[in-house]
């Protein structure tokens, strides 16, 4: 069975860092781009980043550029997100999904809850 695991989530203070791991069970991610989606309760899930089979492509929405980077290891079959100077409103359940660049996944995981607050 296909698998998305993700973690690395947590409660820190604006402006600090988080890494974000997704570990994928059951198939391959080198037969897929991946992306990370995030959800806050109470409105629709909400792309943030995605990343190419190769790695050589990655793209992010427009709040978090320059302080998001998307990372694979194929071999390793994770997909990592580096988040930088987080604000308060980067708070939210944090997926990892499997699909084409920009999409909301086909397959996502259960989550990982980031929250940033002073």
């Amino acid at each position: 069975e296909a698998q998305l695991e993700e973690s690395g989530g947590g409660l820190v203070r604006p402006g600090e860092s988080l890494n974000l791991s997704c570990i994928a069970s059951g198939f391959s991610i080198s037969e897929s781009s991946m992306n990370w989606v995030r959800q806050v309760p109470g409105k629709e899930l909400e792309w943030v980043s995605g990343i190419s089979i190769g790695g050589l492509q990655t793209s992010y929405r427009d709040s978090v550029k320059g302080r998001f980077t998307i990372s694979r290891d194929n071999t390793k079959n994770t997909v990592w997100l580096q988040m930088n100077n987080l604000k308060t409103e980067d708070t939210a359940m944090y997926y990892c999904a499997k699909g084409f660049i920009g999409s909301l996944g086909s397959l996502r995981g259960q989550g990982t809850q980031v929250t940033v607050s002073s």
